[in-house]
């Protein structure tokens, strides 16, 4: 079959033939692959710096499509930890590991928009267990999945929603996605002092001078605050000083593989995909075919779309 094949972790995937995926257990089906986003994730696996990289070469990136089966199904699917990627004309699908999508559902919408949404929808329905009329902050919400989570935080009937970023002109935007203040990462505390849950794209020095801020401006240190680490936009490491978690009510939890089991991922992925083709949560996808990957790999997208490969 023809794929997108990593042979460098220094250079982009070339579209080059790669042994077809083969059926080899109970519950698995063989799919044609229809779109598959191409998500930071990918991006991290494919140079070898995600923390899952196991570093073998050749590799077929790719971790979640939408595939189309010989009897016609459409299923959103993630790929197996261990096999063959998703950007490819063919790919091996674990039933546990999918869903199926109903007659009318956009495919290209589903695979641009459904990794980058999953990050903040199971941030807040599993780890956060976020209630109805909370708060939210989102750092880093100029980048594709920060502008879905202000979507999601307000589809889950957050009370206020706060965008936090660097870009003035993508701030600009998140009021029409539902943001209740959209704000430059140096006033998060005039915005957010008082949130109960933050969704934090970036880490590194933007989320150790936000969190202080943030905690030394708040009217009741005692109330909780749950800070999730989702992306390391910024930077992978962050040094807080230590008084910052005797001082307030301050937790610091990770969302993301690994730390939700899968059967939870699955259980919401009907609904999500359902606001995805209904427009409430969009990604804005640019679709490019699988045979361009190499030059899609370094194209520069317009704000707020992602891209997606089609076979």
């Amino acid at each position: 079959m023809q794929a997108a094949v990593v042979r460098s972790f220094d250079e982009p995937p070339t579209y080059d033939e790669y042994p077809a995926p083969v059926v080899s257990g109970a519950g698995e089906v063989l799919v044609q692959v229809v779109a598959t986003g191409l998500h930071p994730r990918v991006r991290s696996a494919a140079d070898g710096t995600h923390y899952t990289s196991e570093g073998a070469l050749p590799m077929v990136p790719g971790i979640d499509a939408v595939g189309r089966t010989d009897d016609g199904e459409l299923l959103y699917f993630v790929a197996p930890d261990n096999g063959t990627g998703t950007m490819a004309e063919f790919a091996v699908v674990d039933r546990r590991r999918s869903v199926v999508l109903p007659e009318g559902t956009d495919p290209v919408a589903v695979a641009a928009a459904m990794n980058p949404a999953m990050s903040s929808w199971i941030a807040l329905r599993r780890r956060a267990r976020f209630a109805p009329d909370g708060s939210v902050l989102v750092l880093g919400a100029t980048g594709s999945a920060g502008r879905l989570a202000v979507q999601v935080a307000k589809h889950l009937q957050a009370s206020r929603v706060v965008g936090a970023g660097r870009d003035a002109e993508r701030l600009a935007l998140l009021p029409d996605l539902g943001a209740d203040a959209a704000v430059e990462l140096s006033a998060v505390a005039d915005q957010a002092a008082d949130v109960d849950v933050v969704l934090d794209y970036l880490w590194g020095p933007p989320t150790e001078q936000a969190m202080s801020a943030i905690l030394h401006a708040r009217t009741d240190r005692a109330r909780p605050l749950t800070w999730i680490q989702i992306g390391s936009m910024a930077a992978r490491e962050l040094t807080p000083p230590s008084y910052l978690l005797r001082a307030a009510a301050l937790t610091i939890i990770g969302s993301g593989q690994g730390s939700v089991p899968a059967r939870d991922i699955l259980a919401e992925l009907p609904e999500l995909a359902a606001l995805i083709t209904s427009g409430a949560v969009a990604a804005n996808p640019y679709p490019v075919p699988l045979a361009e990957v190499e030059k899609a790999w370094t194209m520069q997208l317009p704000a707020g779309t992602r891209l997606v490969l089609v076979p």
